[in-house]
């Protein structure tokens, strides 16, 4: 072989390495080859795969220190809201997918932000019945009471081996002592200029004081979220939700028409969810439960399609991407009406999910048309988010397994930083249905079922996944993407265990998008014109122009080795191999 793989297990002991679609150079990995020219990064005793290159060193350097695959994932998610403000964070909330194999258990955890107690279905609807997209999208009003503190505590007190303060100091370090600058931060911060800058507490932190931007390599120092950082180490989530933390945030919000009180903070429950269970020819797939919408609708598609032949008919081929288009088309519909918060809507999990079911749906996709999705209707009979999100995957020595995926919403929330904390604010409560059937920030349509009310939580796209083998977790995934979640992680599940890909090849094939509404199929450059033209003779219709479709962060375990890729669509993402 060209590179002798045990040589290069030696010559490290972390091994970093940027994915991208190599060519001139190829590894030949124990039992599993790479393809196509795309070559995953390999480890020996666990592995991280993160959209931030500093977080992603913090996450391994917590697995080389004797750290579990919690205590990485807890300490990478504190670190990104330092490194990455542009959906890391503090501020806002997200879904986690835990395995931990002593016990043979999986869980779901929920630390979704809640709305608070004065908000209401109308909150943001004007005299003339429209919605103040100000109002929803770039004021205190948009911010639900934060989940992601809560959600690590708890990950890492049931199941981690450190110490919250342990998984936190590395992210205090960052803010006390600052990072370099690198070059996606610095053209995120550059774009969000006009916006951050309104704020002066966010201007304060992201640019200097003469208003001039920081360059790549210089420091960014971030004191007050240091300050933050340091209460909950030292004093726990009490410090956040019902301390000084909690107290700054209540302020700042009665001082500027914001929602949320004292009251609403010490309210915030993170919950322990089951995750939903589905299987696909062999494959077990653990996923998020409402109140996301992914791990439901994902199986729902995977259903559709287990009993096709996918794999003769071929990767990304006219007749594949067909079913692909229609299984999405009805998802997507289902989930416009179904999908929300558990506590405040009965969702019909086991009817969605269910394999008969999903035969009567594919029983009505014909293989020689498209349909209108305007006679796509969502299934009658049953009970009745921004591209700024972020995901890593982490798994250990031990068998343990992370996914996460969190955000702020849009990059840097609504743009406004609760004052003396340096913490982002969220605007979540935009993923709530402001008036029926009226289609959010990105082109998400639903019901009644996602209406907002007091203390209730948005539904997401953000869809953490564990896919198992013979009860071993495999693979590792998710993705950023708003409304495009679902769809990024169901193509990516499907090129490995389908298409038996690898991870980094499973990365890099162009994906499609459908959404139901509009009736508009987003596709990626790299698709066969010879292919579309074959669609579009069907009936579909393409949207070219947006360039790409989420950002996965995968592992996959096998033979003893893990393989990992993080996705080339991301300028400064890394997979790092412990060994």
């Amino acid at each position: 072989m060209k590179v002798g793989f045990k040589l290069l297990l030696i010559a490290v002991n972390v091994i970093v390495f940027t994915m991208l679609p190599v060519h001139a150079q190829e590894y030949q990995l124990p039992q599993y080859s790479s393809r196509d020219g795309f070559v995953p990064i390999v480890g020996r005793k666990g592995m991280v795969s993160v959209r931030e290159t500093i977080a992603a060193k913090v996450g391994a350097d917590i697995l080389a220190k004797g750290g579990n695959a919690v205590d990485a994932g807890a300490a990478i998610g504190f670190a990104l809201a330092v490194t990455y403000p542009q959906a890391g964070n503090i501020g806002g909330g997200g879904f986690m997918v835990v395995h931990m194999a002593s016990e043979n258990k999986t869980v779901a955890i929920d630390y979704r932000e809640m709305s608070a107690g004065a908000a209401k279905h109308d909150l943001y609807v004007d005299e003339e019945g429209k919605v103040n997209q100000k109002l929803a999208k770039f004021s205190r009003q948009s911010s639900g009471v934060p989940g992601t503190v809560a959600g690590m505590a708890l990950a890492v007190e049931k199941y981690g081996t450190m110490t919250l303060a342990q998984v936190i100091e590395p992210a205090y370090r960052l803010a006390y002592e600052g990072f370099p600058v690198y070059t996606q931060l610095e053209s995120s911060l550059v774009r969000s200029k006009e916006r951050l800058s309104a704020d002066p507490e966010a201007n304060k932190v992201f640019y200097k004081a003469d208003g001039s931007n920081y360059r790549t390599g210089e420091i960014l120092k971030q004191a007050d979220l240091a300050v933050s950082l340091k209460a909950i180490m030292d004093e726990g989530t009490s410090a956040f939700y019902t301390g000084s933390i909690a107290e700054k945030i209540a302020a700042d919000m009665a001082a500027n028409d914001g929602l949320i009180t004292m009251e609403d903070m010490a309210a915030y429950e993170v919950f322990e969810r089951e995750p939903v269970m589905g299987t696909y020819k062999g494959y077990t797939i653990a996923t998020m439960p409402p109140p996301s919408s992914g791990g439901v609708h994902m199986i729902q598609m995977m259903n559709m399609l287990e009993n096709d032949d996918l794999k003769a008919k071929g990767h990304n081929s006219a007749a594949t991407l067909h079913l692909y288009i229609e299984s999405m088309r009805q998802a997507y519909a289902d989930r416009s009406l179904y999908a929300g918060d558990p506590a405040f809507f009965d969702v019909p999990v086991d009817k969605l999910i269910d394999k008969d079911y999903a035969k009567e749906i594919r029983a009505r996709i014909p293989m020689d048309r498209a349909r209108l999705s305007s006679d796509v209707a969502p299934t009658k009979g049953l009970n009745y988010e921004s591209p700024e999100t972020t995901h890593y995957s982490v798994m250990d020595a031990q068998g343990n397994a992370v996914s996460n995926t969190y955000t702020l919403n849009f990059g840097f929330g609504n743009g406004i930083m609760a004052a003396g904390t340096g913490i982002l604010l969220n605007n979540e409560l935009d993923d709530f249905d402001h008036l029926p059937y009226e289609p959010d920030a990105n082109g998400n349509v639903s019901g009644k079922a996602n209406a907002q009310e007091p203390r209730k939580r948005p539904r997401s796209s953000m869809t953490p996944t564990i896919v198992f083998k013979d009860g071993t977790p495999f693979l590792v995934t998710g993705s950023p993407g708003g409304g495009t979640i679902i769809n990024t992680v169901f193509q990516t599940v499907m090129n490995v265990i389908e298409f038996d890909m690898n991870v980094a090849a499973a990365s890099s094939k162009p994906r499609i998008n459908h959404q139901w509404m509009p009736d508009m199929t987003a596709i990626e450059s790299g698709v066969s014109q010879d292919t579309l033209n074959i669609l579009e003779s069907m009936g579909h219709k393409f949207n070219s122009g947006r360039r790409t479709l989420g950002s996965t962060n995968s592992i996959v375990y096998r033979d003893g080795y893990f393989y990992g890729a993080h996705d080339p669509r991301s300028m400064n993402a890394a997979t790092i191999g412990v060994n």
